[in-house]
């Protein structure tokens, strides 16, 4: 093993055979007397090799090369008009060296961009590119270097739709350019009305099975630098227009004052404080006074553009946020299967904060609440994948108190220790299970998204939405948009990001709460319009519609447009439990005109997303569907890509080039092979997880409260406890509310009640003689007395966290009112006087 530590410290490159040789050392000295000790060995040897790599990266452009770097800044320019934003975002390059260079810059962009537009400015010259068949594209691009001219391309990732390249070819010794590229996308609402804008700015390192395609960038070769060092600055300008009126604005990031522009606030501008450094993807939230209501806009069509095309004909996008009644569903229904990542890179922290929860125990946490949250007699199971995958049970077992035990010890075991990001084999697992009758198959994905596979794993979910929902969540920064985003599409559930200080466990029990929602049946969109107008959807049919979901959809209208008086009115249907349900929204035919086509370019980008699964996953006839509808929107796709010639050049540039990579940054440490140190520890965890099995392979704590050990909650992290004495409001015994509700989840029984013991009075910060002496009646049940005691408290402290106790809290109450019965008002009545709370009784009526 010193051998092995040595490999592990060492900054020097060395060789395969040399990392093989040492591989067959250990296994060898371990003496492992079984198949299943050799696979984890294995995959302790891959997180080796990744470590590794990532070192040897991290040292190579500029201790190595020691070479300027061509991209020296990145400026933003973005607009926000009601729930759209168009972005120019330009790549400032000049270089520096005594030779002309190719330079090469791989970025991330979020999935729902709609790229509409690349241009390079030269010498105050402007030269447009076209957007082209992607094969042709590159061989244009090729064939003008070769023949000395200026060359640019951008196109996306042959194996991720968020992922982009851009390469710029004989760029001249002293010259500059500045490469801008235009995209709009549509910003998604936040549970508390937040319209979300994310700028990208984190890459990944992205897992893969074997070579990736010699056309991918995801392998990211590309050297690495410390976030002090980085060459390139990033700066960004947002103006934000609705007359909704605008209330505040919030952001991850620091920025300037919010500047309105009239009394208004209608209008503002914001712009991000100088500085950025890397660290974090760039997060806007915008608070309209109103969100919910309503909305359509048409917008006409190109003036070059041919009349009964997608791009000729004017465009409608609807905007609906549908009233769905909350319903009891049954209390038995669904089959729930969680799949959480278990690869090294999930060890890394949430966030660059001090003291930041690791991604595994925020995950744990999670999934613990989301297993006491389960109705009973549904059915459930737990994958943990990595390299390879682990399964709690063979099939999914009914959910009871002994088998939701059985599956907290094991979460509390979990440990980022399985190497690198397969998810397709597990996913398979799920889908050949046998279907429960009754019990609609709901799939729960927590990754952090680094994996390469993304076509492949999409394809498998659309291939089996008929079968089951999946709801995902993408887990700190970087995580892979294209991967969430589609899985949940394809599949008609729903995608949620968790980074920095963000809650998991809100965001998960939101989901949760919408997978045990009624099924929402027999949608429809009904227009009524003047009778020379006629439409045809764009958007693809929905079959799902979650309660507190905005709904966007895309129309093309045909024929004579009316006077400029009239009016359009479009109706969504719906039935919940057999009874029908309509919204309605009146508006005016009178379709503006906007030069950038920005609902024309977001209507075809959602056409395309239904079709386009990847350059080698889509065949037949959708990829020309693909192709040809990209090429007419002059929307990007996985089969078109941005080509620029310069040929106004003296002369065509002479002599050969260098090749340079533009560098990303190294995040959570200034230290050159800091990011290695996520996988670093999953590493020392697994070996000493083989060297002793038994070993229980949890990197948290057991915590206690005063007095008594009956309480422990091996699952709370580190962190989670050192923060428990900081700040925030807290309990008696000084315990963060946070904290006090993680307790409160780990004592909750499967059926929704809490047992009366030490235990839950310390929680509660109570006296536990005083709890037993205080029933209010002697006929009256002790698990009755401590789960309303649970649940008051939980409204009387809590209130602003009811997001992630809701189900808990509702479980609690149809078990009150199952055993308890006609007590419960005088349960909640001397429950108030006992806790000196004056919660409404309301809240436990049926």
């Amino acid at each position: 093993m010193e051998e092995g530590r040595r490999y592990m410290n060492a900054r020097e490159p060395k060789n395969r055979e040399t990392a093989e040789r040492w591989e067959l050392q250990v296994l060898k000295a371990l003496d492992l007397p079984c198949a299943e000790r050799m696979r984890r060995m294995l995959a302790m040897m891959k997180i080796c090799r990744t470590l590794h790599s990532t070192m040897v990266r991290a040292s190579g452009l500029l201790a190595g090369q020691n070479k300027p770097v061509a991209l020296k800044s990145i400026s933003v320019d973005l607009s926000i008009h009601e729930f759209v934003a168009g972005v120019s975002a330009t790549l400032n390059y000049e270089n520096e060296e005594k030779v002309p260079l190719e330079a090469f810059f791989v970025f991330p962009m979020d999935e729902d961009s709609a790229v509409y537009s690349f241009e390079a400015l030269v010498d105050e010259k402007k030269i447009v590119a076209e957007l082209q068949d992607k094969m042709k594209a590159q061989k244009k691009y090729e064939e003008a270097l070769a023949q000395g001219f200026q060359a640019y391309l951008l196109e996306e990732d042959a194996c991720s739709r968020d992922v982009f390249r851009c390469n710029v070819g004989n760029l001249q010794p002293g010259s500059r350019v500045a490469l801008t590229l235009r995209y709009v996308q549509e910003l998604p609402l936040e549970a508390d009305g937040a319209l979300r804008y994310v700028l990208p700015t984190i890459l990944n390192p992205r897992y893969h099975l074997s070579a990736l395609p010699a056309d991918s960038s995801l392998d990211l070769k590309t050297p690495l630098t410390p976030l002090e060092q980085l060459p390139y600055t990033l700066s960004m300008c947002a103006t934000l227009s609705s007359q909704l009126g605008i209330q505040r604005v919030q952001s991850n990031c620091a920025l300037s004052p919010v500047l309105f522009l009239g009394q208004d606030k209608t209008r503002a501008q914001v712009s991000l404080a100088e500085g950025h450094k890397f660290d974090r993807d760039v997060e806007l939230l915008i608070y309209y006074m109103e969100v919910h209501s309503p909305r359509v806009a048409v917008e006409l069509g190109g003036p070059a553009a041919k009349p009964d095309t997608l791009m000729g004909d004017p465009c409608a996008m609807v905007s609906f946020y549908p009233e769905i009644p909350e319903v009891e569903t049954s209390r038995s229904c669904g089959e729930f299967v969680f799949l959480m990542d278990r690869s090294g890179s999930m060890q890394c922290p949430m966030g660059k904060e001090n003291r930041s929860q690791m991604r595994i125990d925020a995950a744990k946490e999670t999934l613990i609440l989301l297993l006491k949250s389960l109705p009973m007699g549904c059915y459930f199971n737990i994958y943990g994948f990595g390299s390879s995958y682990e399964v709690f049970f063979p099939e999914s077992v009914r959910y009871t108190q002994k088998s939701m035990e059985a599956a907290v010890e094991r979460v509390k075991l979990m440990s980022a220790d399985l190497g690198g990001t397969e998810i397709l084999t597990p996913l398979q697992n799920v889908f050949r299970g046998r279907p429960i009758p009754g019990h609609p198959l709901q799939v729960f994905v927590f990754t952090d998204g680094e994996v390469a596979e993304t076509f492949s794993v999409i394809k498998e979910v659309k291939f089996n939405s008929k079968k089951h929902r999946c709801f995902s969540f993408g887990i700190g920064e970087g995580a892979s948009t294209s991967l969430i985003k589609n899985i949940a599409r394809v599949s008609g559930g729903t995608a949620e990001f968790i980074t920095g200080k963000d809650r998991m466990q809100s965001k998960a029990l939101r989901s949760l709460q919408r997978s045990l929602q009624s099924v929402v049946e027999d949608v429809s969109l009904s227009w009524d319009l003047p009778s020379d107008l006629s439409t045809s959807m764009i958007s693809p049919e929905q079959t799902t519609i979650f309660r507190g979901q905005r709904l966007i959809i895309y129309a093309q209208l045909s024929g004579v447009m009316p006077p400029s008086e009239a009016t359009g009115e479009v109706c969504l249907k719906y039935t919940l439990q057999g009874k029908s349900f309509e919204s309605k929204v009146t508006f005016l035919l009178q379709p503006k005109p906007d030069a950038n086509l920005t609902i024309h370019r977001l209507a075809a980008k959602s056409l395309i997303q239904t079709k386009d699964l990847g350059f080698r996953e889509t065949i037949g006839r959708n990829k020309i569907e693909v192709l040809n509808l990209s090429l007419e929107s002059g929307v990007m796709s996985s089969f078109t890509a941005f080509v620029a010639i310069n040929k106004e050049l003296n002369e065509p540039v002479q002599g050969p080039m260098a090749h340079r990579e533009v560098p990303r940054p190294v995040l959570f440490s200034t230290s050159t092979a800091a990011r290695a140190q996520c996988y670093s520890r999953a590493l020392a965890a697994t070996s000493s997880s083989l060297r002793n099995p038994r070993r229980q392979r949890s990197c948290c704590t057991t915590m206690t409260y005063q007095g008594c050990d009956a309480v422990k909650a091996p699952f709370l992290s580190q962190n989670t406890q050192a923060s428990s004495s900081k700040g925030g409001h807290k309990s008696e015994l000084g315990f963060r509310r946070e904290t006090s509700i993680m307790f409160l989840v780990y004592l909750q029984n499967a059926d929704g009640s809490w047992n009366l013991d030490g235990a839950l009075a310390q929680v509660l910060g109570l006296n536990f003689e005083d709890m037993q002496t205080s029933y209010p009646d002697e006929q009256v049940d002790g698990s009755d007395w401590a789960t309303m005691l649970a649940v008051l408290w939980l409204h009387a402290n809590c209130k602003d966290l009811k997001d992630e106790w809701h189900l808990l809290e509702r479980k609690a109450v149809s078990w009150l009112h199952d055993h308890a019965g006609p007590g419960v008002p005088m349960l909640v009545k001397k429950g108030n006087a006992f806790l000196k709370s004056s919660v409404n009784p309301r809240l436990f009526t049926r």
